[in-house]
């Protein structure tokens, strides 16, 4: 089964964005360093609509799938798609990806792990306060995590590695 990963980077209280047209540039060097390696190597990035609007353009090197229940996506290398995870996550299996990245933003990555095919969430706590804004997931999760991994920089941003204990909600 592909690996299949949330990538998310957060302020210290706990937000995402500001709001749906925020743009993720707030984020530091060392997580789009981090972002683009890990997607890359993935080969395929998942998002909802929103997040893929706020981005200048589709995502270089990579599948990008855009979730969206109105609207049609296209361009090279971009797909809309309305399907259950785990039929998503099959299908691209199918294609020989054996890497998923979850790019966001709140409603994609509640999905994912409620359909229990999250393995792993790459999280980065960035040394910003928003105080008000878009939080990472938007449902009530009861999920037991473990800490892989952990990266300090010189300003203070953290990158964290969770490995996901349960799948089951």
């Amino acid at each position: 089964m592909a690996h299949v990963f949330i990538i998310a980077a957060q302020t210290v209280d706990g937000f995402i964005a500001k709001d749906s047209n925020h743009p993720a540039f707030w984020t530091s060097k060392e997580d789009k360093k981090k972002f683009v390696e890990l997607t890359q190597r993935a080969g395929v990035c998942v998002m909802g609509s929103s997040t893929f609007k706020t981005l200048p353009r589709p995502l270089k090197e990579r599948l990008n799938v855009v979730y969206s229940r109105s609207e049609k996506f296209e361009g090279e290398n971009v797909e809309t798609t309305n399907e259950d995870p785990i039929a998503l996550v099959k299908r691209l299996e199918d294609r020989g990806y054996k890497e998923i990245a979850i790019c966001g933003g709140s409603s994609i990555y509640s999905l994912f792990l409620k359909a229990g095919v999250v393995d792993t969430l790459y999280i980065t706590i960035e040394p910003l306060l928003f105080g008000k804004g878009m939080t990472v997931f938007t449902d009530d999760m009861n999920l037991q995590l473990e800490l892989k991994n952990l990266e300090k920089t010189e300003a203070g941003t953290l990158m964290l590695e969770y490995k996901v204990k349960n799948k089951t909600i």
